[in-house]
């Protein structure tokens, strides 16, 4: 028996395939900037113009992409436990660095199964870390790229200093080389994606579209619940009971007490006629 769990929030979910699409984008069109290989006769009408159009394409998507790196930033600190950036640093806990452990002896074949998590696995989250830190080297050099097409742009204030270090040459090939290591982990990406579905049959697959993955019953919390369940708990104060109200005086009582502090001459001591 499965339960079903909500584990990627609809923040996560746009982000990754805004980042997708941005990648494939900026990967076509980079490579073309920097090798063109698609020739087109200046007789065409958009002829001369259009290596224009593909840098134009190129830095629009830049832009693009920067806005769903800040809004996964964002939400790396108001997601729920599996979003939040606790997840790209497993080797600061005990559990992650077990979780790691088990991990990688899992994909170099000496565990049967891959270690059984609600959300990413350690080894995953580790080499995001990787990953975010590529795509804010990549976005850097390539606004430092463009400062130096537009040096009354603000991106050649806030970047032009890189170029007292390196050369302009030497900024594109690490920008260029970027790309290849971001396309090479696409590749795995999704082989591991596919093969920790298929092993775990969770629907890790799918839950990158639904937001929902499917946990075997008994499934003990992963690392990130671990840690999420260790933290410090205040326990709550308990209400102030209300004052206790003194008994009410039974009712024969009440009957004496009116009769004894009636005033004299009342009716009941004149006589009948």
């Amino acid at each position: 028996m499965r339960r079903r769990i909500y584990v990627w929030e609809v923040p996560v979910r746009l982000t990754h395939w805004v980042t997708v699409a941005c990648i494939v984008v900026l990967s076509f069109t980079g490579y073309y900037i920097g090798n063109p290989y698609i020739f087109v006769s200046r007789r065409e009408p958009y002829g001369v113009y259009f290596m224009g159009l593909i840098r134009w394409i190129h830095f629009v998507t830049a832009f693009i992409f920067v806005a769903s790196l800040l809004l996964r930033t964002y939400w790396a600190f108001a997601g729920n436990e599996w979003a939040r950036w606790r997840g790209l640093f497993p080797f600061l806990t005990r559990d992650g660095r077990k979780a790691m452990r088990d991990a990688v002896r899992y994909y170099l074949f000496l565990r049967r199964h891959p270690p059984e998590v609600t959300g990413h696995n350690a080894l995953a989250g580790m080499t995001y870390m990787i990953i975010v830190c590529l795509y804010g080297l990549i976005v850097f050099t390539g606004f430092a790229l463009y400062g130096q097409l537009h040096p009354i742009s603000i991106w050649h204030g806030l970047t032009g200093w890189i170029f007292l270090i390196l050369g302009l040459q030497t900024v594109r090939l690490i920008h260029h080389l970027i790309m290849w290591l971001l396309i090479a982990f696409a590749i795995h990406h999704v082989y591991s994606a596919w093969l920790v579905d298929m092993e775990e049959g969770n629907g890790l697959m799918s839950s990158i579209f639904s937001g929902f993955k499917f946990i075997r019953e008994g499934q003990k919390p992963d690392w990130i619940e671990r840690g999420k369940q260790d933290a410090p708990v205040t326990p709550a104060k308990r209400p102030e009971s209300a004052p206790k109200r003194a008994p009410a005086a039974p009712m024969q009582s009440l009957q004496t007490h009116a009769q004894a502090s009636a005033p004299a001459g009342d009716g009941a001591d004149e006589p009948a006629v």
